[in-house]
């Protein structure tokens, strides 16, 4: 791992868990020396992406994250524009609705909002879901390039539950149900006990940029909720495309 990936991953691991994260703790989660990480969070403190207490001598994000999101924004605004439709929906399904956006590292959260419900779904922001078990994956894959679909059939293809798509033939099979419906649906490929349903989101294009989704508990969704969620994440995908890029011709083959 080169110096740059040494300080992304430093990056991500104070984005998760605690606020605030010791030094040793930095090292020893990301495997390298003390002297390493202090050099790499040295470096990250003088561009403001991480910022030291300088009571508690404790590490956190900084806030030149926040203005790289916003330049990210200003010039492609997904989140803007996507938002009010994640919202609508969730209010809609009240459950679990999460909006993800695909990147060189796979199929990332972005958005979450979670259901009122005691029992409901928790999805990660920043989570990247692997694209053969789950709903947003099999959404994406269905509307991607060639190249990108025979790199994820090729494998490996790990297993989260009992139920995760284990073999190319089953996950190929998905992905062609999910390309003729316009939306996909995954029953507890990622995590057991959840169902989820999503549809991709299009670029100018025709192909998928990312996907928004509904998760719920297995226990409380019944056949016609999969096909009315089904519908109600189509419509909002299209929404989000057309928020972003205007109303499109149509869906390109991939």
């Amino acid at each position: 791992m080169g110096t740059v990936g040494k300080a992304i991953s430093l990056l991500e691991m104070l984005g998760r868990g605690e606020p605030e994260t010791a030094l040793a703790d930095l090292a020893r989660r990301a495997g390298f020396d003390k002297a390493t990480t202090r050099r790499l969070l040295v470096s990250l403190i003088e561009y403001g992406l991480v910022e030291q207490d300088e009571t508690t001598r404790l590490y956190r994000l900084g806030a030149g994250i926040a203005r790289l999101a916003l330049m990210r924004e200003a010039q492609f605004p997904f989140l803007r524009m996507a938002v009010p439709v994640v919202e609508q929906l969730a209010a809609e399904t009240g459950e679990t609705v999460h909006l993800s956006e695909h990147s060189k590292r796979g199929l990332i959260s972005v958005h979450v909002i979670e259901s009122a419900k005691a029992n409901r779904v928790s999805v990660q922001l920043g989570e990247v879901l692997p694209m053969h078990a789950t709903a947003s994956g099999i959404a994406f894959l269905a509307f991607t390039e060639e190249h990108v679909r025979a790199g994820v059939l090729a494998g490996p293809l790990p297993a989260f539950t009992p139920y995760t798509i284990g073999d190319a033939e089953t996950l190929a099979e998905h992905i062609a149900a999910a390309r003729a419906r316009g939306h996909s649906t995954g029953s507890q490929g990622y995590e057991e006990g959840v169902l989820s349903v999503a549809a991709p989101i299009l670029g100018a294009d025709g192909l998928a940029i990312g996907a928004i989704a509904v998760a719920a508990p297995r226990v409380r969704i019944q056949k016609g909720d999969i096909e009315r969620h089904g519908a109600s994440v189509a419509a909002a995908a299209r929404g989000i495309s057309e928020r972003l890029f205007g109303r499109l011709p149509g869906r390109k083959r991939a």
